[in-house]
């Protein structure tokens, strides 16, 4: 019971209520591999990648060695070792038993490729896990993004056609409607507009790294979009959130609003292409 209240405080955001759950949870039961790997993730999110560290050895010391290599394989990544991190991913593939875990690992990996300019190894992952046929919708926005990075805004407007109830997918979708002139643009985007609208009123803070994308690409709305990535970097510090900031602050020419990211980015030595690019254009 305590380790689903934190994974609900989790998709709330709540990531210190979650953290306190998942304490509870070891309290009872210290060798309860979920709520380590759940600290793990969550301190990932936040990017204190030493805390990260602690659970994934806490998860090898428990013999999980599947998770151990997930775990440890993303902190690598994020922390500025890609080829360590991919290497990790790639042997924690290899012990990965569940269909779950290895559409997990495969879509990370593909990330982690895609980072080092890695395209046809990114591709190929991407499609692996496409092939477990398990509707994922973190699978389906990754591969999405990948699509759209490599200039594939058609093949997103097929993929995603049947997604308009998942938020984090109708960006993607009506992304990639503007950019090929689709007539079904503009319903999409009232619908988005519509459902941002309602988050705001009840307080949810979820989607804002979405709405911030939705504001820049969609609506062009460059102030707009770069208050809604700094917001959302407040809570969330993964490199898709980086890379929200970065995209903003370089159309709005606000150089000073992405300083977080890129001192993140000195500091960690973080290797993704893309994000090193927007930094050079935001000097």
């Amino acid at each position: 019971m305590l380790t689903l209240k934190g994974v609900l405080r989790q998709y709330r955001h709540d990531f210190q209520g979650a953290l306190q759950e998942f304490a509870r949870a070891l309290t009872l039961d210290p060798s309860y591999a979920q709520a380590h790997a759940w600290r793990g993730a969550i301190y990932l999110v936040q990017a204190d990648y030493s805390a990260a560290r602690k659970e994934c050895t806490a998860l090898k010391q428990l013999g999980r060695d599947a998770l151990h290599g997930a775990c440890l394989g993303l902190t690598q990544s994020y922390s500025g070792d890609l080829p360590a991190g991919y290497e990790t991913l790639r042997q924690a593939l290899a012990q990965a038993r569940s269909t779950a875990s290895q559409l997990w690992l495969l879509t990370r990996m593909g990330e982690v490729a895609a980072w080092q300019g890695q395209t046809a190894i990114a591709r190929q992952h991407y499609q692996q896990a496409l092939a477990l046929g398990q509707d994922d919708i973190y699978l389906l926005a990754a591969w999405s993004d990948f699509l759209l990075d490599n200039g594939q805004a058609a093949d997103v407007v097929k993929l995603l056609s049947s997604w308009e109830s998942a938020d984090s997918l109708l960006v993607r979708l009506a992304i990639a409607e503007t950019l090929t002139g689709s007539p079904k643009a503009a319903a999409h985007v009232k619908m988005l507009a519509d459902r941002f609208a309602a988050a705001r009123a009840r307080g949810d803070t979820t989607h804002l790294a979405e709405e911030s994308r939705f504001e820049l690409q969609v609506r062009k709305d460059a102030p707009t979009a770069l208050r809604l990535a700094q917001e959302n970097y407040a809570y969330q510090r993964e490199p898709r959130d980086a890379r929200v900031l970065l995209e903003a602050a370089v159309v709005a020419r606000q150089a000073p609003a992405a300083q977080p990211v890129v001192d993140w980015l000195s500091a960690s030595q973080f290797g993704d292409l893309r994000m090193k690019q927007l930094a050079k254009e935001l000097k």
